[in-house]
């Protein structure tokens, strides 16, 4: 029986494991935009293409996996993410039940698993999960050949396709990685009219004073990759290793134009790695933004030591209202042990003034149970973070994340690693921190969720954000910390 549908790409969801009592409405639904790349690509050969958003539609694993046997491609490939540390590993969960789930309904069904996790661990994904194929690295060039072999050849056993990973005769056979995309203007804009983009929903700090307006949503991305090697980062396993490849400011606001002028989008996340890195990108980027005079509420990353004055007030003019940056430390030691920059105290100070007066909100990231960290370091960054009051403060808790070097030294170590990949999400039940030199990783999240309550429940922080953004928002952040998280290993 000929299939009229070649490629279906799926977006696991398992929102309510992951993020517990914070997912029906703090956490944001983000645009699977990985999958709407790869959507775009293969299409553009000539494929038929659709997109099956899980965690959107709130799917379970056993819904999902009906679809995709309603939907009958040719195969089904589940995207665990792309280009986010904190939201690959975690997806494994629902990407495995998923395609149990499947196996069990339609076995004939081809099934590939993609996204920075199976990069970062392709022969044990395929040892453990259901799956026919692994593609280790962006998936463009691997997933397009896969599918043109099977469509050509489908009683075919043996695949020479670099990037794919597969069982023959019970043996792992392990392709080369395939060739990056050098130019990304050659990649087609992504495929947005395969997702329903109203229906996706902004982080709740990034509407504050707005709250009642997170919707609709959306994520674009001016480069892919990152130029440093943060130890506790896994971002670059996807791409290979360390580099960065930047997007024309033509192709990104052409991107722009299309989601305000279809979907009248405000919110927007850049998912960069590192935006705020190469001032004549940003800025070209920020002056046609700047030529429209759209109204948008955008927000991107950031580093301490690769901003300057004249990029800040360019963003702020262009909508970028909110930048996040990796603080990660308040102790230049414990920094320096996952060699994130060279930036000092006063520095950190400096740039985040210098961020405030050019109009722009904060979002402070950082990070508790570094391996040199102890309660007297982990306190004097909590510390100061109340000192640099930014409007919001990710406070994590740090992770061996599979394909960053943390989970080598660990591996190497036989500290302890969560049993199950729910166990590196940062919110949910099963939440297990690496421990330190110095400290237990119940003593590590029990700290970092008691500064996330003392912080955000500090009276100099209520009343700034009062000052800024009103008694709305101020009563939303009451609410938030309501909610109590269950840990397991607290």
């Amino acid at each position: 029986m000929s299939k009229d549908l070649d490629l279906l790409l799926v977006s696991p969801g398992s929102q309510n494991k992951l993020y517990g009592k914070l997912s029906p409405n703090l956490a944001a639904i983000e645009p699977p935009l990985w999958a709407a790349l790869l959507a775009a690509f293969v299409r553009e050969k000539g494929f038929a293409v659709k997109i099956l958003d899980a965690e959107l539609d709130n799917l379970s694993s056993a819904e999902t996996a009906e679809k995709i046997v309603n939907y009958n491609p040719v195969l089904a490939a589940v995207v665990v993410s792309g280009t986010n540390p904190n939201a690959s590993t975690m997806n494994m969960v629902g990407a495995g039940a998923i395609l149990k789930e499947l196996k069990s309904r339609n076995a004939s069904i081809k099934t590939l698993l993609t996204g920075l996790h199976p990069s970062a661990l392709p022969e044990r994904t395929l040892k453990e999960e259901e799956v026919d194929f692994i593609c280790q690295g962006e998936g463009f060039y691997t997933i397009t050949e896969l599918l043109e072999t099977i469509k050509a050849h489908p009683q075919n056993r043996s695949y020479k396709i670099k990037g794919l990973w597969y069982k023959e005769g019970g043996k792992i056979i392990a392709n080369p990685r395939a060739e990056l995309i050098s130019n990304l203007d050659s990649l087609p804009q992504a495929a947005w009219e395969l997702l329903s983009v109203e229906k996706y929903r902004a982080h709740n700090w990034h509407c504050y004073g707005r709250i009642n307006k997170r919707q609709p949503y959306a994520a674009i991305y001016t480069s892919l990759g990152c130029p440093f090697k943060c130890t506790f980062c896994c971002i670059n396993e996807i791409f290979g290793g360390s580099g960065i490849r930047y997007r024309s400011p033509e192709k990104v606001i052409s991107e722009i134009d299309y989601l305000v002028n279809n979907y009248k989008v405000q919110n927007i996340k850049i998912i960069d790695e590192m935006f705020a890195l190469n001032t004549n990108h940003v800025n070209a980027i920020c002056d046609l933004i700047i030529e429209r005079g759209y109204d948008l509420n955008i927000w991107a990353y950031a580093r301490i030591d690769t901003v300057n004055k004249e990029m800040l007030t360019k963003m702020k003019k262009a909508g970028i209202s909110w930048l996040a940056f990796g603080i990660e430390s308040a102790n230049q030691e414990v920094r320096d042990s996952v060699t994130k920059g060279k930036f000092s105290d006063s520095d950190i100070k400096r740039v985040i003034r210098m961020t405030k007066d050019a109009g722009i909100h904060i979002v402070g990231n950082y990070i508790f149970g570094l391996p040199e960290d102890n309660l007297e370091t982990m306190q004097s960054t909590l510390d100061l973070a109340k000192e640099l009051n930014c409007e919001y403060s990710n406070f994590y808790v740090a992770m061996a994340y599979p394909g960053s070097q943390l989970y080598e030294d660990a591996l190497k170590e036989g500290l302890k690693l969560p049993e199950s990949w729910l166990g590196y999400s940062q919110f949910g039940e099963d939440t297990l921190p690496l421990p330190t030199k110095y400290l237990s990783s119940a003593e590590v999240l029990r700290f970092r969720d008691s500064a996330f309550k003392e912080y955000h429940n500090g009276d100099a922080y209520l009343e700034m954000m009062e000052d800024k953004f009103g008694k709305q928002t101020v009563q939303h952040i009451r609410d938030m910390l309501k909610q109590e998280l269950a840990r397991r290993f607290a």
